[in-house]
């Protein structure tokens, strides 16, 4: 870039002020000008007719986007308290593929751009500790907030500032919450900041919403959790902007999410549609999904009505864990304990396994729709990154975590050796936050138990708020680890083997079929269903090595669970006996991370029966495809940092993908 001396800059400027103000005088004469400037005499140039499209025409057919619906910015209290300043338009330049700056310094940039994104700030102070380090703001002024004063400034945002930034976090929002309590903090101050954020990311939203080409959804987060700190989160995602809450719904205005529910069913009364989707269903100590409710009263019909009519859809996996299954509940699932967070959220305490994960919960809402109750867990899959920096990290390969400062080191995800600084700075901190491992310390964290995950897929359309939030509603989605995997799921009968590879297959299968997310009344329909199944690589990513049909069903009123393999990769053939397929052999080096060449495949699709099937066994089925293995982010970690990878933690993972459910109803 040319720069010029400031005096230069001062002369143009008179320059140009004298040819805008002065009227020239070369070639003038005494005549009247003509008053139209000279434009009088008739057109320069002929009408043209030709029109610019600026949304582009809808596929013919639904076809595959992909987006994160759980992202936090510098609105969030523990985004902003651990270093991340992205606003949410810095947010929305991400997804689009931009780079962005990461509170530690660097920039970070997505692989390929995403189809859809939602900024999901915490409703729960909502702006407030950003307002509160502007020391510029009155807000700044309470005592409260002082040690929160340009928490951001650049000379505060090293990671030397990690015990400023604990204490000022830990002891703000206990003090802030109990000003709110005794009237000691002006509720309506703090409203109105709530207000202002909450503006602000509705403005964002609008402003990059491009129909047809990038989709931006309004949302937040409700935070809430149980007096035992099992975690009830949600994200509440808008269908449309037009008329929106002024203060989103937030655990301060109830603990229990059936109140959340009732605010959202009034809205929807009023023509203001939305969903929430609860998440790290892992972390919820089982109260996620219970078999009662929120007074301990049982499931009845209109409980799982009013919870379904707002939760339709569950985030499976994320960075704080996948949420599938553990091997706890389903011991015969060889593939069970993939990126398992055994933690509630924010602790080290453990959470327990049952009414923890959706796969059980699936099989509880079997459960209890046998005993008369109704069925509050029939949902579909998506999933998400939970970002607290604006940007998803969902690369193994180039893996930054979630918490800004809090995380973006190795040392600090607890993937490789503290050096002697940071060691001698933890020992500080106290006892508990270091542990020995192999005659080596590290940081005593829930972040190595982090996954590089995840992402959203639906089936629309068109890239539009209207077209990918009606597949939610109709709960035709899917998630991914990552990776950018598509899978097809259809029930029906009289399915060719090329169904889903075909225009007018495709086109069949919607006509006379029912796709995930769907429901399959044996007897309306004929009989037993096909299953059509269809998934596809990534193209820039890791060849698939199987697809699997995970089925639930109820017999004699307790629900049981099976595993098929139904298509295998290199033309190998799934085992009558054991539903398995052969290992095809691939490997991945955990020295290098290099990827072992040859098996593998690019698709796989099959026509699938159950061979187990009983017609009177009310059932849910739904995909799960693998890829071959690879490196996970702690082994990149170790390889980049020179040391022997954490002897606790897996070296190699096989990232997935998961269709939603079709749920089987008897004769």
């Amino acid at each position: 870039m040319t720069r010029t001396r400031p005096g230069a800059w001062i002369a143009w400027a008179v320059l140009l002020a004298s040819l805008a103000c002065e009227r020239p005088t070369v070639g003038v004469t005494d005549e009247e000008p003509s008053p139209a400037g000279g434009f009088a005499s008739g057109p320069v140039f002929e009408a043209d007719d030709a029109t610019l499209r600026t949304r582009p025409p809808a596929a013919v057919g639904r076809q595959a986007w992909f987006g994160d619906l759980h992202v936090h910015t510098a609105y969030s209290f523990d985004a902003y308290a651990f270093g991340t300043t992205a606003s949410p338009r810095d947010a929305y330049r991400y997804a689009r593929g931009e780079a962005i700056a990461h509170p530690a310094g660097f920039d970070v940039q997505l692989r390929e751009p995403l189809d859809f994104y939602a900024v999901t700030d915490h409703a729960m102070f909502l702006g407030v500790v950003k307002e509160a380090a502007d020391t510029s703001s009155a807000f700044s002024r309470h005592p409260m907030a002082e040690p929160l004063h340009d928490l951001n400034d650049e000379g505060n945002r090293g990671l030397l500032s990690l015990p400023k930034r604990l204490r000022a976090f830990g002891t703000f929002l206990p003090q802030a919450l109990q000003g709110l309590r005794d009237g000691s903090l002006d509720r309506e101050e703090v409203l109105d900041i709530t207000r202002n954020a909450w503006r602000d990311t509705i403005d964002a939203a609008d402003q990059y919403y491009e129909p047809g080409r990038f989709t931006t959804f309004v949302g937040y987060e409700y935070t809430s959790s149980t007096d035992e700190r099992g975690n009830l989160h949600r994200n509440v995602i808008f269908e449309s902007s037009e008329e929106l809450p002024t203060v989103p719904f937030s655990r301060f205005h109830s603990q229990n999410p059936e109140g959340l529910w009732d605010w959202m069913d009034g809205l929807r009364a009023r023509g203001i549609e939305s969903l929430a989707i609860p998440h790290n269903s892992n972390g919820s100590n089982g109260s996620m999904f219970e078999r009662v409710d929120w007074e301990g009263r049982p499931i009845d019909d209109a409980y799982a009505n009013r919870r379904l009519r707002n939760e339709p859809l569950v985030e499976i996996t994320q960075v704080k864990g996948t949420s599938e299954t553990h091997p706890s509940l389903s011991p015969e699932d060889e593939w069970a304990a993939f990126e398992i967070t055994p933690y509630r959220v924010a602790t080290m305490l453990p959470s327990k396994p049952p009414g923890s994960y959706v796969r059980d919960a699936l099989r509880r809402g079997l459960e209890l729709e046998a005993g008369d109750s109704g069925n509050p867990y029939d949902f579909g899959f998506v999933g998400a990154s939970d970002t607290h920096t604006g940007a998803i990290s969902d690369d193994e390969a180039n893996f930054f975590s979630k918490v800004g400062l809090l995380d973006a080191t190795p040392e600090l995800r607890g993937s490789v050796p503290l050096g002697f600084l940071l060691r001698t700075g933890m020992r500080l901190v106290g006892p508990d936050a270091l542990v020995e491992v192999g005659g080596r310390t590290y940081l005593r964290s829930a972040t190595n138990t982090y996954g590089a995950s995840g992402v959203t897929g639906v089936w629309a359309e068109e890239n539009t708020r209207e077209s990918i939030y009606a597949a939610f509603r109709r709960k035709e989605t899917f998630a991914t680890s990552g990776p950018r995997m598509r899978v097809r799921l259809f029930a029906g009968r009289g399915f060719e083997s090329d169904l889903l590879t075909t225009p007018d297959g495709l086109a069949s299968a919607y006509a006379q079929g029912v796709p995930m997310g769907g429901a399959w009344h044996t007897a309306a329909r004929g009989g037993a269903p096909q299953f059509a199944v269809w998934a596809q690589a990534d193209p820039a990513g890791t060849k698939i090595q199987r697809v699997q049909i995970i089925k639930g069903w109820v017999e004699a009123g307790d629900s049981r669970e099976r595993v098929y393999d139904v298509a295998c990769s290199d033309g190998l053939e799934v085992d009558p006996a054991t539903h398995r397929c052969p290992d095809n052999g691939a490997r991945v080096d955990p020295a290098t991370c290099a990827i072992l060449a040859g098996p593998g495949a690019s698709h796989l699709e099959t026509v699938w029966q159950d061979p187990d099937f009983d017609p009177t066994e009310r059932a849910f089925y739904y995909v799960r495809v693998l890829e071959n293995p690879t490196c996970r982010w702690s082994t990149w970690d170790a390889l980049r940092e020179g040391v022997a990878p954490h002897p606790e933690l897996p070296l190699t993972i096989q990232e997935r993908a998961w269709s939603s459910p079709i749920q089987v109803h008897p004769q």
